[in-house]
């Protein structure tokens, strides 16, 4: 079983910078793939970034690459997004989730992100 745990949300200007944090118990996030989902109110729940247990190759969703990067600290066993240039439409709740094979098996309660303009 693993459990996960968001941090790092709050409240920002457009154009500022943010960084969550997913802290994992269970398993290390070396052994899975891990990403980071958003869902805003009234809309369905989106791709961010994620970051795979073999390679550690990195994949983002077009509407933040250039300004989002996921990294993982193996010693910490987290994963982590750095947020930079950020916009009022990236308001939204910021889920970590973990693969072991497929499917995203695991998800964090979420951290809620809230950027004004």
């Amino acid at each position: 079983q693993v459990q996960l745990v968001e941090s790092g949300g709050g409240l920002v200007q457009a154009g500022g910078s943010l960084r969550l944090s997913c802290a994992a118990s269970g398993r290390t996030v070396s052994s899975l793939t891990m990403a980071w989902f958003r869902q805003a109110p009234g809309k369905e729940r989106e791709f961010v970034a994620s970051i795979s247990r073999i390679g550690g190759s990195t994949h983002y969703a077009d509407s933040v690459k250039g300004r989002f990067t996921i990294s993982r600290d193996n010693a910490k066993n987290t994963v982590d997004l750095q947020m930079n240039s950020l916009k009022p439409e990236d308001t939204a709740v910021y889920l970590c989730a973990a693969s072991q094979i497929v499917q995203f098996d695991y998800w964090g309660q979420g951290t809620q992100v809230t950027v004004s303009s």
